[in-house]
């Protein structure tokens, strides 16, 4: 057994702030935080009582040596900061989506297995406690045999057309746009519950071709997207996802099987949102709620809450596998399987045609 606390360094501040709760909720010792504002970077320090503050990643990962490093950066970086942290003798918890392509995934799966490090993917949405449940009744066969899934996740950050520009409207930083950046936790949470993608078709658009991404050029990254798929079991699958949605804040997802039919939904607004809600049907029935017990984590602060209910679980797991010397779960291979399927619906939007999805290691 790990005689002391694990220690952190957390690379990136903007979602960052919520592994900085969920590490601490964990029982780890954030000791080292980065972010390129110096002034930004002390602030956060300073609040936590964190006593490494950097501007360099290089840095953190060369001077704090933590025992894990998390990666909360433009998905540009990921490769480059997790292979340097693999090498320097950390583990990593890696935010998603996990590279900015298949290609680049693979090599951080190389990466791992020559070090012997271990890797996880943020796939934080699978721990709200409506969908652990939902996940419950499907494994003790709730749906049966699933004919089609059913899914959205919405968000209005941008939409309107004078929000500002962000890293996330550039292709060449962030590798796809609200597809990578929300529509991948939709692919990671169906691969979880039901299964591989064998197929896609993909269609999707950028809500404001005029407005200008940071580096002064018009945005490439798509503003909305909808998928049709089919599952490697022959389920049907349509999602949407959309960052320009005026009005909502939320994911959800419906399944419907020879036995009965299940719906979560996890809606950003009251308290307690983070814990979700969820209905069931069965066979000839119709949707009822399920009543959930509260996880104790809704805060005032958004990223204390979101740090607390989803992130603080996932690192019990990382850090059990990593005492027990087993893959994690979501896993580094999960984040490429969901890699591939991005990459699939980004060929499918250029080309128009159904696009086979290219998972296997």
């Amino acid at each position: 057994m790990h005689k002391r606390p694990r220690t952190v360094g957390i690379i990136g501040l903007g979602y960052g702030r919520a592994h900085l709760e969920g590490f601490r909720a964990a029982g780890c010792d954030v000791v080292a935080v980065c972010q390129r504002n110096e002034t930004a970077v002390k602030a956060v320090a300073d609040q936590y009582g964190i006593a490494g503050a950097y501007t360099r990643w290089e840095d953190l990962v060369a001077k704090a040596k933590p025992d894990i490093v998390a990666i909360a950066t433009p998905p540009a970086l990921h490769l480059p900061i997790l292979k340097a942290a693999m090498e320097s003798g950390a583990h990593v918890l890696c935010e998603k989506p996990l590279a900015m392509n298949r290609a680049e995934a693979l090599e951080m799966l190389a990466v791992a297995k020559r070090t012997g490090r271990a890797a996880i993917t943020g796939f934080n949405w699978r721990y709200p406690v409506a969908t652990r449940e939902f996940r419950a009744r499907v494994d003790a066969g709730a749906l049966g045999r699933v004919f089609h899934v059913n899914a959205r996740w919405m968000s209005g950050g941008w939409a309107t057309e004078s929000a500002a520009a962000t890293w996330r409207m550039d292709r060449s930083i962030a590798g796809h746009g609200a597809l990578g950046d929300m529509g991948v936790h939709l692919v990671d949470m169906i691969r979880w519950l039901f299964g591989d993608f064998r197929r896609v078709q993909c269609q999707s658009g950028i809500a404001y071709p005029t407005r200008n991404a940071p580096s002064g050029a018009a945005p490439d990254a798509e503003d909305h997207a909808t998928v049709l798929a089919e599952l490697a079991n022959g389920a049907q699958v349509s999602f949407t996802t959309s960052r320009v949605a005026h009005g909502l804040a939320e994911h959800s997802l419906e399944a419907y099987g020879t036995n009965g039919a299940l719906s979560f939904r996890v809606a950003r607004s009251g308290t307690d949102w983070q814990v979700g809600e969820l209905q069931a049907a069965a066979a000839g029935g119709m949707y009822a709620p399920v009543k959930l017990a509260s996880d104790g984590a809704n805060d005032p602060d958004r990223n204390a809450t979101v740090g607390k209910a989803t992130i603080a679980p996932m690192v019990r797991e990382f850090l059990d596998a990593i005492e027990q010397g087993r893959a994690p779960s979501p896993s580094l291979e999960d984040g490429m399987k969901a890699q591939a399927v991005l990459d699939a619906a980004l060929e499918s939007a250029r080309s128009g045609r159904r696009v086979d999805v290219e998972a296997s290691a």
